[in-house]
């Protein structure tokens, strides 16, 4: 697992960096989507997400969903284009869960890819990920994640 800042990184997961959001492939062929442990720490205690619905097409660089924290209200962007197959109902119920368990109960949507192998291209695996995080976290002043009570990746 890398670490930057005490921001965690898991090394089964793939990353895209400029939208700030992880990516499992299942094997299926299908994609889970989520935030980053960056992401949600810059984000604050999230107390709103809401997906796109089941069966939307959803360009590259699209939104999935939309948070809302008490500091801020953004898009979740896709780094594929394909279609929702699922949405993570917990997160819309409990929002919190996004700061909570960022990489495993706190994913956002599914999706059926259009173009997995070219999008696939695009990502970095968690040691690929770390150069260009600091960077971004420098660019945006964080200095770090603050875990909350409970955390677990």
């Amino acid at each position: 697992m890398a670490e930057i800042n005490n921001c965690v990184l898991p090394d089964d997961l793939k990353y895209h960096v400029d939208n700030n959001i992880w990516v499992r492939e299942e094997a299926d062929g299908t994609l889970t989507l989520g935030m980053t442990d960056i992401a949600q720490s810059m984000a604050g205690s999230i107390i709103h997400c809401k997906a796109k619905k089941i069966g939307k097409s959803i360009k590259k660089n699209g939104s999935v969903a939309t948070v809302e924290s008490g500091k801020w209200v953004g898009p979740v962007k896709s780094p594929f284009s394909g279609e929702i197959i699922a949405i993570n109902e917990t997160v819309e119920k409990d929002p919190p869960m996004l700061n909570k368990s960022p990489y495993k109960e706190g994913w956002i949507v599914k999706l059926k890819p259009d173009n997995l192998q070219g999008d696939m291209a695009e990502l970095v695996d968690a040691a690929g990920a770390t150069d260009g995080f600091k960077n971004y976290m420098e660019e945006k002043n964080f200095k770090e994640c603050i875990h909350c009570e409970g955390f677990d990746q």
